[in-house]
């Protein structure tokens, strides 16, 4: 198992409330999914997805009653998988899934970095690595946002598996932690 974040887009009357089903839409690699629907499946923006969610988690409300930003990496509906140390998979319907294409190509990218740099940037070598640093989390953004746009252009649920989440004793992810 990769130790990235890996997104699927799903029509939403194609979506099974099953772990088992859930995690077959990760057994083929991108490439194949993408051929076989003419058009992107999934994405992976990369192994920091949990302070590219510091990002988001940070900003400004949106509305009180829905906040995208915290949907964007870590949000949806667990879907539980079998046996207590893994992680669950989470989905998105397709409502939340435009509200975070809305959020994502509405937010400025460095308003929401200049929220999150103090916490995030010792963690990457500092102020001396903030080019290289700021331009690898703007990479993850544009990714995203081009992902969920995508996704809601298509009227498509989304299935996250998020592999080590915080606090899930998941092995698979153990090495992110650390």
């Amino acid at each position: 198992m990769s130790a990235y974040l890996r997104l699927r887009a799903v029509p939403p009357p194609a979506l099974r409330n099953s772990a088992t089903w859930l995690e077959r839409l990760f057994e083929t690699d991108a490439g194949t999914v993408r051929h076989r629907a003419g058009r992107p499946r999934g994405e992976t923006p990369g192994r920091r997805y949990l302070d590219q969610e510091r990002i988001y988690a940070g900003a400004p409300p949106y509305r009180a009653e829905n906040r995208p930003q915290t949907q964007v990496v870590l949000g949806g509906r667990p879907v539980f998988r079998p046996g207590r140390h893994r992680s669950p998979l989470r989905v998105l319907t397709a409502a939340q899934a435009r509200r975070v294409a809305e959020f994502l190509t509405t937010a400025d990218f460095d308003a929401l970095w200049d929220f999150a740099r103090g916490e995030l940037l010792p963690r990457y070598g500092g102020v001396s690595a903030e080019s290289e640093t700021w331009g690898a989390f703007a990479s993850a953004h544009r990714e995203l946002r081009a992902f969920y746009i995508r996704t809601a252009d298509s009227g498509d649920a989304v299935v996250k598996w998020i592999p080590g989440e915080a606090g899930s004793g998941d092995p698979e992810g153990a090495a992110l932690r650390g």
